[in-house]
């Protein structure tokens, strides 16, 4: 009795301490959410003027690694769309994952980041509606109300531009498929709606996937 009563009496301070805002990992401080699909707390914030979902993680990027990325399930264009047209993409938010068909049916998969909550993410089908080059970052209203100290915009290849040396723009305005320069990222829930690219893969994925390309979320 003895003993329950202890783990009892552990497990309220705990929960005490999350409640009021303490972190239970030294030097990581915990966000105001818990991300809905595990229960567990979004860490990390990002430095005031910097794009939000920099410095997000839910796990610690300190950790082995080999928990950047879930189990894979591969699903098939097929499931989706009733041709190919000028190719596919499947984002798969369980397994954080890309995959790609181009019109020749040539498959590609990417590990990916996802969005860090189910709020901002975004389920459907859209398609690739642009493509740039060193892609401008402009902060959505929403996230400058979240952080006014915000830029309007931010050039591509600045540091502070958290969208990589590429994007392909999709029909739903402010979600995007681009680079990231943070490789902490992949394989976590760690956007704000977007999904991140290893650098190198989205040279690749941008210099083959063409406007039209159709996209499906799930």
């Amino acid at each position: 009795m003895m003993r329950d009563s202890a783990g009892t009496d552990r497990r309220r301070f705990l929960m005490g301490m999350i409640a009021g805002g303490a972190s239970l990992v030294p030097g990581l401080a915990l966000a105001q959410q818990l991300d809905p699909a595990t229960g567990l707390p979004v860490q990390g914030r990002a430095q005031a003027g910097q794009a939000p979902d920099i410095g997000l993680y839910q796990v610690d990027p300190n950790a082995d690694t080999r928990r950047n990325i879930s189990a894979f399930t591969q699903r098939h264009w097929s499931e989706f769309f009733p041709s190919l047209g000028k190719g596919v993409i499947l984002a798969d938010i369980s397994s954080k994952t890309l995959n790609y068909w181009t019109a020749d049916g040539t498959h590609r998969v990417f590990p990916c980041s996802i969005p860090v909550s189910e709020e901002l993410t975004r389920r459907g089908k859209t398609e690739v509606v642009r493509k740039a080059e060193n892609p401008r970052w402009t902060p959505t209203p929403d996230m400058r109300r979240r952080d006014p100290t915000l830029p309007v915009s931010v050039a591509g290849g600045d540091p502070m531009n958290p969208l990589g040396p590429r994007a392909l723009y999709l029909s739903w305005p402010a979600y995007l498929i681009h680079g990231t320069h943070d490789t902490r990222k992949i394989g976590r829930r760690s956007s704000s709606g977007c999904y991140g690219l290893y650098n190198e893969h989205i040279l690749s994925l941008y210099d083959t996937a063409e406007v039209g390309t159709q996209v499906a979320i799930f």
